[in-house]
């Protein structure tokens, strides 16, 4: 198999160890992976609409909200009315979420500091631009083929 057509299996294969080890360690604090992805982009500032939040997950809306109630139950974030649009809701850290972040943060630190030792300050910042313009050629390939499909009426 040629390494153009490796690159799907490895990158699949290093999301899930990340995300196996991630779930594993997170358990202990009673969330999960993709919840601290969650926490951690509510953590990075104001309040999002829940279409925002998915946005930035990345994530499809239906498993975004599925988590925010869960969330809202445990009081980790608050779900408001949007103050200019009716049909959207902001959503926001609360003080026991933002807690609860830095508790999951600091204990994901060692998985972290070994993925990025595996590999050079240099090597490092590679992957993570090569990574980025991978995401963007691909969302810009769903982007079209959305379009393509909305314009066929389909």
């Amino acid at each position: 198999m040629e390494t153009r057509d490796r690159l799907p299996l490895e990158l699949r294969s290093a999301y899930l160890a990340l995300h196996r080890r991630s779930d594993l360690q997170f358990a202990k604090l009673g969330v999960t992976a993709d919840q601290f992805v969650l926490l951690a982009t509510l953590a990075r500032g104001h309040a999002l609409t829940q279409r925002e939040l998915a946005a930035r997950m990345p994530s499809d809306p239906s498993t975004v909200r599925a988590m925010l109630v869960l969330l809202e139950e445990r009081g980790f974030v608050s779900r408001n009315t949007h103050p200019t649009d009716g049909r959207a809701r902001t959503v926001a850290l609360t003080e026991s979420g933002l807690r609860k972040f830095r508790q999951v943060f600091k204990a994901g630190q060692a998985i972290r500091d070994q993925m990025v030792s595996s590999l050079t300050t240099e090597e490092t910042k590679s992957l993570v631009k090569l990574l980025r313009r991978v995401s963007e050629s691909l969302a810009d390939a769903t982007m079209v083929s959305a379009a393509a499909s909305t314009a066929n009426g389909n």
